[in-house]
């Protein structure tokens, strides 16, 4: 137990070495922090400048959409007119038959009629044939009264014959009537058949410009929404180089006392460092007293006794209980980078269900305090629908700009522009955000963060395992 108390008082105290070793890195001067503001602003410049062509774009394509929905709105009014048109035509084409059937039964009554005194003409050519014609002729004369009767009756066989002719001449013209009129009729139905038909070509046309206009509203839109993803994450990235600037220019004005700052976080470090640890060890001893006091407490007591102590948990056990739930802070290394919280790497960097991850995920159940990896300025504290609770600090090492993200907090204990130090306790693990289960999502960008993580380094190749 000695040497176990030993040992952790010696990582105690490298760990407290590491926090007030104060790095070189903060040695850099104005004028590298003056390059560093105008790179950022010069990155800010071009990510409103694609801003601003994105909404150029958005603009045009709304516009686009809008023409486009204007004239599927004109083809549809058109495909109504042409509907009514086709509705129309059917309508005459309806009302033409009907009179073609008329027409046909008038001719078909027209020709019965006809045939009906062809008969009676024929019978009276057959008799007229079978007398020879001189018999009716003699009966008219023998049979008149007299002279004035002869001549009134031969008046009238003449009278008679030229009825006939004209009633067959008027039958035929009648008929010629009809069949014109039938003619005309179904030459009408026809015409109708062809106007038809060219209105339903002129409306599939129109059906087919609106489903071509409709396809090209719907890629309007897919093309709309893209830019306007793109819109989104050129803000985010827009948002935090604003924010980044912010930081490099709190840290051009806070030059002069922002050694004096860090020392002073380095101290709070160190002493949260040294409470946590002499808390430990604490507990340690008392639990080291605690069991030697049992022991002796059972080699002293009899049986009875000693079922009865070994029932009953002792005062270290349920103290150890009860702080088992709240994690122990990593020892601070020496490296570049110290491990931002303890628990186990659950996901690492690269291809991960068909997307980039970015950085990796460390995993542990309880409250699991998470630290700053590295000194630096808090450029951004604040709630992200992806990241939940996240924290973006800004760090300046041997001249070199880097990123750390610490996502998914259930809580932030730093804000927005204060200065924390290597070590020093800025949040709790969480699963706030697009998250599944309690997590710490740990970034690490060599340079400024971007929508696209391009400067996204694997932590693991930084940080202690």
């Amino acid at each position: 137990m000695k040497k176990n108390i030993i040992a952790m008082n010696a990582s105690i105290m490298i760990g407290l070495g590491s926090i007030l070793a104060a790095p070189s890195a903060y040695a850099e001067s104005l004028s590298d922090l003056q390059q560093k503001k105008e790179s950022i602003q010069e990155k800010r410049s071009g990510v409103e400048s694609n801003i601003s062509d994105t909404e150029k774009k958005i603009d045009n394509l709304h516009d686009k959409q809008l023409t486009a929905e204007e004239q599927i709105a004109a083809i549809e009014a058109k495909i109504a007119e042409s509907t009514k048109k086709i509705d129309a035509k059917n309508a005459e084409i309806t009302q033409t038959k009907k009179e073609i059937e008329a027409l046909k039964e008038e001719i078909k009554v027209l020709k019965e009629r006809i045939a009906k005194r062809n008969e009676v003409l024929k019978e009276r050519a057959r008799s007229f044939q079978e007398t020879g014609g001189d018999v009716n002729y003699l009966e008219v004369l023998f049979g008149s009264s007299s002279f004035g009767d002869l001549i009134d009756r031969v008046g009238a066989v003449a009278t008679i014959a030229e009825a006939d002719r004209d009633i067959l001449k008027q039958h035929e013209l009648d008929k010629k009537d009809l069949e014109e009129k039938q003619t005309a009729v179904e030459k009408k139905l026809a015409s109708l058949e062809v106007a038809k038909a060219e209105l339903l070509e002129i409306q599939k046309q129109q059906k087919q410009q609106k489903q071509e206009k409709a396809a090209l509203v719907k890629k309007l839109k897919q093309q709309t929404k893209k830019h306007e993803d793109e819109k989104m994450g050129l803000e985010e990235e827009k948002a935090n180089l604003a924010a980044q600037e912010t930081a490099i220019k709190s840290a051009i004005n806070l030059e002069q006392n922002r050694l004096a700052e860090l020392e002073a976080a380095r101290k709070k470090a160190a002493a949260e460092a040294k409470k946590r640890a002499e808390q430990a060890a604490a507990q340690a001893a008392s639990q080291a007293a605690s069991q030697a006091a049992e022991s002796k407490k059972q080699s002293s007591s009899s049986g009875a006794s000693a079922k009865s102590s070994s029932s009953s948990p002792s005062p270290s056990s349920s103290s150890s209980q009860s702080s088992s739930n709240v994690s122990q802070v990593p020892a601070v290394s020496s490296g570049t980078f110290t491990r931002p919280s303890a628990g186990y790497v659950s996901s690492t960097m690269g291809e991960r269900w068909n997307k980039q991850h970015a950085g990796i995920d460390i995993a542990a159940s309880g409250t699991v305090p998470v630290v700053a990896a590295a000194d630096g300025v808090v450029s951004r504290s604040y709630f992200s629908s992806t990241y939940g609770n996240v924290i973006f600090v800004t760090h300046s090492i041997s001249g070199q700009q880097w990123t750390t993200v610490y996502a998914h907090l259930s809580s932030r204990q730093a804000s927005t522009g204060s200065v924390v130090a290597k070590g020093q306790q800025i949040g709790i693990m969480g699963n706030t955000g697009h998250s599944y289960g309690q997590h710490l999502h740990f970034e690490l960008h060599k340079g400024a963060w971007n929508y696209s993580k391009s400067n996204a380094v694997n932590p693991l190749n930084y940080i202690p395992n």
